[in-house]
């Protein structure tokens, strides 16, 4: 169920904030917008919400991703692996920085397999990227424990996951950084945004900084800041910001309502003797988002048995 289905005084008040200022920028203009900080307020709230150290919001969950891998220092030549099953942003994030999507196979869970994952190993793996597809998780444990024995980087890619949990972590929170998606079809949305979550200073300075032409943001003077790398101009607006800070204080509701139809929906089709469902690591951190299942009649099976 996505936000944009909730819509409501909540929204048109955050934007109203905005548009009474005039300041729609989320940076500098101190006089005019009166105090009206969306941005700040949402990052603050998504760390609050989602318990991470620092977030830092940009114009999409692509960017998200693009912005993450920079800061993790994933570059030309590296090598990430990737679900077979994904979304496009996924591996075109991964082009962007000049690395190179490897893709494995996913097991039941419908994400990352991590035997297959051991098998793409090569001396220019830097990064392990589980996507955590329709709503559930990827095995995180499997996937930690190869990082660790081989100094990987884990990101993750949780722009469809909102909400969801992994042994009482919020996912997108649990590797060296994740990332979430707010376009206008995600449970909770900015009609156009995403975030990159962490934990890690370093990364969280880098990801500022990249979003924003490279700024440092450590003077009053947006105009006076020193720029000691080269980034892209993938800031979020203050409208934008706004939608989301009314989204975000909703989520607990739009969860409840998704997992709600969710058990109605998996239970009608468990009547069904064909019908099996996805492996999910820990059920009851799903943000059920989606309901995955297999229908595979028996006909079928005996067919391509014989075959």
């Amino acid at each position: 169920m996505p936000g944009f289905e909730h819509f409501g005084k909540e929204e048109i008040k955050e934007v109203n904030d905005v548009l009474e200022t005039g300041i729609m920028m989320r940076y500098g203009f101190d006089g005019p917008r009166k105090g009206i900080w969306k941005a700040k307020e949402l990052e603050q709230a998504i760390c609050e919400t989602f318990g991470c150290n620092h977030a830092q919001l940009l114009s999409s969950g692509t960017a998200a991703l693009t912005t993450a891998m920079s800061a993790l220092g994933i570059g030309y030549g590296d090598e990430v692996i990737l679900p077979s099953f994904t979304f496009v942003a996924s591996f075109e994030a991964v082009l962007s920085v000049g690395a190179i999507p490897v893709f494995v196979d996913v097991d039941d869970t419908l994400t990352l397999d991590p035997e297959a994952v051991r098998n793409a190993l090569t001396a220019k793996t830097k990064c392990i990227m589980p996507v955590h597809m329709c709503g559930s998780m990827a095995d995180l444990d499997a996937l930690q424990a190869i990082c660790k024995e081989h100094h990987l980087i884990l990101l993750e890619d949780a722009c469809q996951s909102i909400g969801g949990t992994y042994k009482g972590k919020k996912l997108g929170t649990i590797g060296d950084a994740g990332t979430f998606s707010f376009d206008f079809v995600k449970t909770i949305t900015c009609a156009e945004g995403g975030v990159v979550m962490t934990n890690r200073e370093d990364v969280y300075i880098s990801s500022d900084g990249y979003t924003d032409h490279g700024h440092d943001h450590k003077g009053v003077d947006r105009g006076a800041d020193l720029h000691p790398f080269i980034g892209y101009n993938f800031r979020i607006s203050e409208l934008h910001a706004a939608v989301g800070l009314a989204q975000i204080k909703k989520l607990d509701t739009f969860l409840a309502i998704q997992k709600k139809n969710h058990t109605a929906l998996k239970n009608a089709l468990a009547q069904i003797p064909e019908v099996s469902f996805r492996r999910i690591p820990d059920e009851s951190g799903d943000s059920c988002t989606f309901l995955s299942w297999f229908y595979q009649p028996k006909k079928q099976r005996k067919l391509l048995l014989k075959n």
